[in-house]
């Protein structure tokens, strides 16, 4: 009999704690199959912080550090430079981490060009903590915070993250992905895992933003979920590639 399918050796055996159609389980299947692929798995290093991945240590099987809110580029920085040579660092991280708390982190990190992979998980809201208006938040939307929709008069515009980096000389390679299909699927394990070899390479500091879902927070069905990213979030972010420096220096 033919295998067509076999769970990644990179994620352990334990359930999941995530929502019933929550994307975070598709992220973690590409991060881990790249990881596999690579043939990574007893030098890589993983960096979680606060937010829905804060139990990230108990579903990859690699090495894990938990770090404190907004400050995972930080110890990914320590720990890169602990042994350069040999550890393959990641963080995986959400948009109320990342974008809010954690914004001076991840770019000063991307402008020291540090060479890490962030995978940056932006579903527009925090969603551990209830359903709050996030930094990614679009213009509208309704939040438990943003009872009659994102006024951008009063708090401002949502921040879009390879967008902004794009602007920081030391980032070498930024691309925003989704998961809401399986074609999207396929191009974001294959950024995911230009992330990873770029870092093998030594080229430097990379993040790929992966646009999910959050059902149980948006108040949607799964389904519905998948029809709003396609309807409202990849018109506000679209997808692509932002910055490749060394595909763009081979490209002259």
């Amino acid at each position: 009999m033919a295998v067509v399918f076999e769970k990644p050796k990179s994620l352990t055996d334990a359930t999941l704690h995530y929502c019933p159609g929550c994307t975070h389980g598709i992220i973690h299947r590409l991060v881990a199959e790249a990881i596999d692929e690579l043939g990574i798995q007893g030098r890589t290093i993983g960096v979680a912080p606060v937010g829905c991945s804060v139990m990230a240590y108990d579903y990859f099987d690699v090495d894990f550090v938990q770090a404190p809110h907004g400050r995972a580029p930080a110890v990914a920085t320590g720990v890169k430079r602990a042994d350069p040579e040999n550890n393959i660092v990641f963080t995986y991280q959400g948009d109320g981490d990342l974008a809010a708390i954690g914004t001076a982190e991840t770019v000063h990190a991307a402008a020291r060009r540090e060479n890490i992979t962030v995978i940056f998980v932006n579903n527009a809201i925090y969603g551990m903590t209830g359903g709050q208006m996030a930094p990614t938040t679009l213009p509208g939307q309704v939040t438990q915070t943003s009872p009659y929709g994102r006024d951008v008069e009063t708090v401002g515009y949502p921040i879009k993250v390879c967008e902004l980096l794009s602007q920081v000389d030391g980032a070498v390679y930024l691309e925003r992905v989704s998961v809401n299909n399986p074609a999207n699927i396929k191009k974001a394990k294959k950024a995911i895992k230009k992330a990873f070899q770029n870092q093998i390479e030594g080229k430097g500091f990379s993040l790929v933003e992966v646009v999910s879902t959050c059902p149980t927070n948006w108040g949607m069905t799964p389904v519905k979920a998948l029809e709003w990213v396609e309807e409202n979030m990849l018109p506000y972010y679209p997808l692509g590639v932002y910055k490749d420096i060394y595909a763009e220096e081979e490209a002259k």
